[in-house]
Parts: structure tokens; C-alpha cells; sequence
């Protein structure tokens, strides 16, 4: 089992309703280290860039649009199997489809406003990370 690094967003309706330490806590009491976390504010050109793979889809527009309807927090998390964890943690994209006990089955309900973004594989996760935070701003 490998160390991995994931890059978990806590998204606007999330830091809105003040489920950042929550989310965080979670995280935390599963075992993982946190190695970054920063609240900002996504420019259009970082949503973009972030939901790059989606850029051909209908609903592409939406994603960066609430993206950056407020601030976020960006957090890079450490552990075990991370990326794999982190989602089963997060639960299904879709809020109704997600199991209680879950981050958006507990405090989502839709699809489009689902409170957390987790990357979805370890290539996804690198690339994500380099988005949000330099290598400096990283513990090692």
C-alpha cells in the first residue's frame, strides 16, 4: 500500500455553511497528515484549468462558475491509498447517490453543489496539487 498525496477542495457551499473543519476534521481522524491548506479564491482561469478535462461538456461552464462563487479552501492530505480513500470518504458525485456516513451524503444535495472536489486518480491528484500550492508551500 502506498503513500499518497490528494488534493482535497472544500468548495464555496461548503466554506459558506462553515463545514471546513469538519471536512478537515475527517480527514484528520481517518490518519491522514495534512501537507498544505489555504482558503482562496479561484480565479476563472484556475476553475478552468482545474475542470480542464471537462472543457467540451454542457456543463462545464457551471462547474467553474460556482467554483468560483466564493472562497474555497484547498487542502493536500496524506496517507495510505489517499486518493481511493479520500473519495470513498467524499462519497458519490451524486449527493443522492451517496451512502449517509459520507461528506456529501451527510451534507449535499446536488450534483452541482456536491461541497467537496477530491482528485480522482494519482495523476489527477499531481497535477491538481500543482494547481493550489508551489512545492514550497508543501510540508515535506
Amino acid at each position: 500500500m502506498a503513500i499518497e498525496r490528494t488534493l482535497v477542495l472544500v468548495k464555496p457551499n461548503g466554506v459558506e455553511r462553515g463545514l471546513v473543519g469538519e471536512v478537515t476534521a475527517r480527514f484528520e481522524r481517518r490518519g491522514f497528515v495534512l501537507k498544505g491548506l489555504k482558503l482562496l479564491r479561484a480565479a476563472p482561469e484556475l476553475a478552468e484549468e482545474h475542470y480542464e478535462e471537462h472543457r467540451e461538456k454542457a456543463f462545464f461552464g457551471e462547474l467553474v462558475a460556482f467554483l468560483t462563487s466564493g472562497p474555497i479552501v484547498a487542502m493536500v492530505v496524506e496517507g495510505v491509498s489517499a486518493v481511493q480513500v479520500a473519495r470513498s470518504m467524499m462519497g458519490a458525485t451524486d449527493p443522492v447517490s451517496a451512502a449517509p456516513g459520507t461528506i456529501r451524503g451527510d451534507y449535499a444535495l446536488e450534483i452541482g453543489e456536491n461541497v467537496v472536489h477530491g482528485s480522482d486518480s494519482v495523476a489527477s491528484a499531481e497535477r491538481e496539487i500543482a494547481l493550489y500550492f508551489s512545492a514550497s508551500e508543501l510540508l515535506p
